[in-house]
């Protein structure tokens, strides 16, 4: 429930975000032609006149450059290829923070099983693993609970459950998947209503005219180049929690065999 909260809050941020810059995105328009209006007769004192040279740098000129940008290209179309991004980045950032979490000293916890199953026996193991969070001590715990049963049982439980726990490690990718594709298919779908909506204008005029046929394609090329870039940053995200999940993977399937290997020990210690 933690999780779900969480991904949720996520979710929810990211999304007024979005929102706020197509607001703002669309509010420009009608802020500039204020602007104009403004008499021109009007004295305008020259520290004001300078303020504006100097804001216009660094990270204010590149938001006004976006913003700009963003508008040419449709508010409303950009910011609906926005939304791939936004949720595309929650679902990668549950994942890595999921992931993370699931992280565990294997070696720290092999040595406290190993030293509970020769003081203390089974119960102890299991408890031991009980208070440890991660997938590989619900692998343990699942494999140790079935030792009564014998040691085949206790190798099958664990190679079982460790599908069981890939499955979870694995959970909403398909998901992030999805938004890579839609990104740039937004994008292209953006750009061929661009091209109509230009052909219509040369259309309407009754001669190609080179500024028409620019405005048109500059507006269709820059949905492209969003959805582009959104589905280089989704993939960049996939392909880390791709190697966070292959590490995961490994360290279960290395730990699994160190624990059969002690509890093949134990089991012999105690016919004896």
């Amino acid at each position: 429930m933690k999780k779900l909260f969480a991904t949720f809050t996520v979710i929810a941020m990211l999304a007024f975000g979005g929102v706020a810059v197509a607001q703002e995105a669309e509010a420009a328009p009608a802020a500039e032609a204020a602007v104009e209006q403004v008499d021109e007769n009007a004295v305008v004192p020259a520290e004001e006149v300078a303020a504006p040279a100097e804001e216009a740098t660094g990270l204010v000129a590149l938001h006004k450059t976006l913003k700009t940008k963003f508008i040419e290209g449709g508010a409303g179309f950009m910011a609906l290829t926005l939304v791939t991004l936004v949720f595309g980045l929650a679902l990668c950032i549950e994942r890595i923070i999921y992931l993370s979490l699931s992280k565990t000293n294997t070696k720290v916890l092999l040595a406290k099983i190993e030293e509970a199953l020769n003081k203390k026996g089974i119960d102890a193991a299991l408890e031991v693993c009980r208070e440890t969070r991660g997938p590989v001590a619900s692998i343990f715990y699942q494999g140790l609970s079935r030792y009564n049963e014998g040691i085949d049982v206790v190798e099958k439980t664990v190679a079982s459950y460790g599908g069981v726990q890939l499955g979870l490690l694995e959970k909403n990718l398909s998901w992030i998947t999805l938004f890579i594709a839609i990104a740039p298919s937004l994008g292209f779908l953006g750009t061929i209503i661009g091209m109509i909506e230009a052909f219509d204008k040369i259309q309407q005029v009754g001669d190609i005219s080179a500024t028409v046929v620019a405005g048109g394609i500059k507006v269709a090329l820059l949905t492209t180049l969003l959805g582009l870039i959104i589905a280089v940053i989704l993939q960049l995200f996939y392909n880390y929690i791709l190697s966070l999940i292959e590490g995961l993977v490994n360290e279960m399937e290395d730990s699994s065999i160190s624990l059969l290997d002690i509890v093949v020990a134990y089991d012999k210690a105690q016919k004896k």
